[in-house]
Parts: C-alpha cells; structure tokens; sequence
C-alpha cells in the first residue's frame, strides 16, 4: 500500500458531498423497488438485491444505512425509515439466541438512534430513549450468552457451533460494551449474574491470543505478524485450542481480508472502550495496562499486515493465500484490479479496514505514539479516498449497491460472476454499503468538527 501522506480529511470533502448524494439515491431505490417478502437483502446480483438464506445478519445494516444517511444529511425521510424499520423488524434480532452477529444488527439500529438521541441530533424522547435502551441491553445479554469455556477462558462461539471462535466477532462485542455501560448483566441459573465486561474481556483475549498471529513463538510458521484466521477450533470436551480453519477465507493458514478488516476495527473500538472505564474496574482482569498492551499489540500488529499486503490505493484481494495471485505477479506493487482474471478484491475489507486505521491512527495520537497515529490516520484516508471514487463508488443509478467489488463467500461460490468474466466483481454487500457510509461518516464528523463517532461516551 502507497501511503498519501499529503492526505486529510478536508481533502475528502468534495468526494463526501458526491458521495452522500448518491448514497441517498440508492436507499430510495431499494425502499422503493425491493421485496421485503424476500428477507434480509444480502448482496447484489446484476445489480439487484438478492438475499442468502444463512443468517439474517445484514437487516440492522439495511435500517442503519438509513440512519447513517440522516445523520450525515439531515433529510427527514431517512430518520422516519429508520425509525420505522428499527421497530418494525428489529425486535428478532434482539432476541436471537442463534447467531454472533448482536454488534452488527443491534448497534447498527437501535444503538445509533440512541446515539443520535444523546448527541442532540433527534428531539429527546423519554419514551423512546428508553426503548432503545432496553433493547441494547438485552441485546448483550443474549449475545454474551452463547459461551463456550476453554482452557484459558472463553468465547462467543459462532453459529457454526460452541468449538467455534470466529475473528468477526471482535467487532459484534461492542454490544456486550454497551449493555454493561448500561449497567446490565446476563443473569444465569440461580440467578446468578454475570458480568458482561467479563464476557467481553475474555472473548477479545481468546481473540488477540487464537485469532491473530504474531510470527513469533507458537506462530513459527508465519514470517510477519499480524494474520488472522478466520475460524479458530476448541475441543468442547476438554477445552483444548485445536488448530487454525477457515469458513470465508481460503485455508486457514491465509488471511481472509474481511476477517482481517474486523479483528482492525474491532480491537481499534475496544481501546477505545476501555478508556471510558474506571481503570479500577478493570484489575479482576489483570489491570488496564495488561488488557490495553493485548488489544494494542493485535490492532497493531493486523493494521500493518493490511497495510503490507494491500495494493498500492488501499483495497486488499480477498484473500492473502488466494492460489490465482500467483498469476497476478506483484499485487502489492500496483493498484487494484478488479476485473482481473484470477482473483477478485473484497472493498468491503477496505472499507472496514479503513475505519479501523482511523480509529487507530487517533488512538496512537493521543497515547504519545503520534508518528504510527500519523501513519495509520493517513493509511486510512488513502483506502477511504480510493473507495469514494469510480470504480468503487456505484455510480449507474440502476444498480441498487453503493460499493462495488464486494465479495461474499468465494468458497461457497455465492458471488456474482458476469458471463464475460472469470472471477466475480461489480456486485455489492449489504455490509459493504453500511461501512462505506459509516467510514465516511467518521471522517465528515471530523471535518465538521462534530462530536467523536462513538458509542461508549
């Protein structure tokens, strides 16, 4: 990845006002031409909006874009769809013993209009605060229920099952955050409560220690820290740690880059979290300089292994150890191609990694690290700038997707692959468009000075 270091967030603001334009457009499009009957809508296929049925984790993401979009606008209609969509279809989510997915569907909604609430941005409603702070708070407690117990803590297991640690994760536990700032707890057999701090903190240990490795130790066979795979594997008889696997990516010995993109912004949010705490709080779980190094050395460590095996404007290929980037010759050394004949990109990996560098490039600012804030700050306006411009931004206003060259599930061989090509590219993600929008309303807030995009404070 080239690195603009002459970039700032000024610079992005005629690219921000296209961008938001078009963005509008497109959640006009799908509320108006999409069929609800069909589900979640997931990814586009020829560019219509289709649905997977998996999970329905890109709900939140749909009614948060909505959100995101009157927050960056102020255009009325989009708050009253969100509003409308958060109580009309959220509710499921709230309550969803099944999946891993709470921080993305539940933050997304319910937590940015409580949000917005508090920033002064939507009148104050007693009713409604509370509304949307009970679902938050029931929200974590369902979500930090899905335990599993190894020989060194524990973890929020997938819905691939309780030997299951998936990397996604790190970013969904904002959720147990913001319920234990709530004050809540998850109350077990006997009416024992347990702690979601202490959910929370396990869960992003076993993440730094199983999730991502450091090429160092038990990591022999890596050459530089910072890999991530996606899946990690526990015997749920005894506990064990069991091996590295892979669900979206290629083996679990690459990097799936989506994977990697969230363990980026999910350690970035977590430190975060951390500084809004009591330190004293945090001493039953080995002290706030212990968990802050862990988060740190894993945020570190994932952020300059996408910045080194990037293309040079910041967007990754899907996977590190995809087989056809050997046909691709130096990947890293020229920018991206998405219409290559071997592999596809995933701008969705860019567009939550971008975040992540942002998050962590101010973090470091302001922990006395200010030349690697510097860097991380301009890695990510260097990914963010190229993914607001053609030919990422969807620019044909039939296509219902607003970030093109999103990918999916390469293995399952889920993607869109046009007739004409080998590999799928021009299609969108639910996903993808929500954290298009949610990067570039980190950096406008920056540029209009507004109150820091959190969820903690």
């Amino acid at each position: 990845m080239e690195i603009n270091n002459n970039l700032n967030p000024q610079d992005l603001q005629p690219k921000l006002q296209r961008f938001w334009q078009i963005s509008g457009e497109k959640i006009r499009h799908i509320r108006k031409n999409y069929d609800n009957s069909q589900g979640s809508p997931v990814f586009t296929v020829q560019g219509r909006y289709t649905t997977r049925g998996w999970t329905e984790w890109t709900e939140g993401f749909r009614t948060g874009s909505a959100i995101l979009q009157f927050d960056a606008t102020g255009e009325n209609d989009f708050l009253e769809q969100g509003e409308r969509e958060t109580v009309g279809t959220m509710a499921s989510h709230v309550s969803h013993t099944g999946v891993h997915d709470h921080g993305f569907n539940n933050i997304s909604t319910y937590g940015n209009l409580r949000r917005l609430m508090l920033e002064g941005k939507i009148p104050h409603n007693q009713g409604k605060l509370d509304f949307y702070e009970l679902a938050l708070k029931v929200s974590g407690a369902v979500q930090a229920s899905r335990w599993t117990t190894h020989q060194e803590g524990g973890f929020i297991h997938s819905f691939n099952g309780q030997h299951s640690l998936f990397v996604d994760t790190i970013r969904s536990c904002r959720i147990l955050a913001m319920a234990h700032k709530l004050g809540h707890v998850l109350m077990a057999e006997g009416d024992k409560p347990v702690c979601l701090l202490g959910r929370l903190i396990a869960h992003a240990n076993s993440t730094a220690k199983y999730s991502v490795y450091y090429g160092k130790g038990r990591d022999i066979y890596d050459t530089e820290p910072g890999r991530t795979t996606h899946e990690a594997i526990f015997n749920k008889t005894d506990g064990a740690f069991r091996c590295p696997n892979s669900q979206q990516g290629y083996t679990g010995f690459s990097t799936w880059t989506r994977g990697l993109a969230w363990a980026m912004l999910g350690f970035a949010e977590q430190l975060e979290f951390l500084d809004t705490l009591d330190p004293s709080s945090l001493d039953t779980y080995g002290g706030i300089h212990i968990l802050r190094d862990t988060f740190m050395e894993a945020a570190k460590a994932t952020c300059w292994f996408y910045i080194r095996n990037t293309a040079t404007d910041g967007i990754p290929y899907w996977d590190t150890g995809a087989p056809g980037l050997v046909h691709l010759g130096d990947y890293r050394g020229r920018p991206s191609e998405p219409a290559n004949n071997f592999e596809p990109v995933d701008s969705s990996a860019a567009a939550i990694a971008s975040q992540g560098l942002l998050r962590m490039g101010k973090y470091l600012r302001e922990h006395r690290e200010t030349a690697l804030g510097i860097r991380f700050s301009k890695a990510g306006l260097t990914a963010l700038s190229t993914l607001l411009d053609e030919p990422y931004l969807s620019t044909n206003p039939e296509h219902q997707g607003l970030l093109l060259h999103s990918i999916y599930h390469r293995p399952n061989g889920w993607d869109h692959i046009p007739e004409d090509s080998k590999i799928p590219h021009g299609e969108s993600s639910m996903w993808g468009d929500y954290h298009i929008r949610e990067a570039a309303l980190y950096v406008q807030r920056l540029i209009n000075g507004e109150k820091y995009y959190t969820f903690f404070g």
